[in-house]
């Protein structure tokens, strides 16, 4: 069987890594998502923004965006004399590597989120909430003594409020709009099952295929009538080279116990116009017995 999820929300990020080799070296990469699709690099060398799609501008002008050019090259080479200064003192120990997470997540135009996290060689190290900077608990006593640092600068909090809370948004929206033809289509999946004998004898790897849908949410499970089974394993879900999704999830089982199972998907696809409470069911019940009878007779 196959079935429908809409997701309810949606979110635009930048992600930061900067890498510090020593106090003369650094390196900052920078990209842009709508949700998990990558819609913009960042050009190092010239502190430009690269332009994945053509709505990845949303419904900003040249001039808006050549302002966050140089808001976002400021904002790294004040970052790299900060930190190669006060390396020391904060006891960051060469090389390492900070991490950012900035944007804003809609559940309706008229509540939009923003939020800005930091992470320091992985772990959790600080965030923007509210109005102030925050540390994690991961971070310790270092996190607490930078936060207390970037508090006394008012201007800088103001600037990033305005833009994780206001400018985000407005540019999210603009987005949506730019990108819907792309952003709405509807590519119906494929679904197949296979099996293969696992190393314990008399037991089953069933697999089920899900190939070519977009987007990418998705929900699958093993079931034997309505009754989802709990040892149910799903695999990341991969690109295809169309810029569709692959998935495949799996069940180990004895292979007398085969017998009615089914594989139920949900996706977006799979229907016309939904809503997030509104579920599509699509029949597509492949017979598992028809796999497991070469493993039931090897058995004999």
């Amino acid at each position: 069987m196959l079935m429908l999820l809409v997701q309810e929300r949606i979110s635009f990020h930048l992600i930061q890594i900067s890498s510090f080799a020593n106090q003369s070296w650094a390196k900052h990469q920078g990209s842009g998502w709508l949700d998990e699709l990558q819609i913009h690099g960042w050009e190092s060398e010239s502190g430009t923004i690269i332009f994945l799609h053509t709505w990845s501008k949303g419904n900003f002008s040249n001039k808006e965006f050549a302002f966050l050019e140089l808001l976002f090259r400021e904002y790294f080479i004040g970052l790299t004399q900060q930190i190669q200064t006060h390396a020391s003192q904060y006891h960051f120990e060469y090389p390492f590597e900070i991490q950012a997470n900035a944007g804003c997540e809609l559940h309706s135009p008229e509540s939009p989120e923003g939020f800005f996290q930091a992470a320091f060689e992985g772990s959790d190290f600080l965030s923007f909430q509210n109005i102030s900077w925050v540390p994690a608990p991961e971070g310790g006593s270092r996190a607490q003594k930078i936060c207390d640092l970037l508090n006394r600068y008012e201007g800088i909090k103001e600037i990033v409020y305005n833009l994780t809370r206001n400018t985000c948004p407005r540019f999210l929206l603009g987005l949506l709009d730019a990108g819907k033809r792309e952003l709405q289509r509807k590519v119906r999946l494929e679904a197949w099952l296979s099996s293969r004998p696992t190393v314990e004898l008399g037991r089953l790897l069933l697999v089920c295929h899900v190939s070519g849908f977009y987007p990418k949410p998705i929900w699958v499970m093993w079931i034997r009538g309505e009754q989802e089974q709990v040892g149910t394993k799903q695999d990341d879900i991969l690109p295809n080279a169309d810029g569709t999704w692959y998935l495949q999830v799996l069940l180990d089982v004895a292979a007398e116990e085969a017998s009615g199972l089914s594989c139920r998907v949900r996706h977006s696809s799979l229907g016309g116009h939904h809503t997030s409470v509104n579920l599509v069911l699509l029949a597509v019940i492949v017979p598992v017995i028809l796999l497991i009878i070469p493993v039931l007779g090897r058995k004999k």
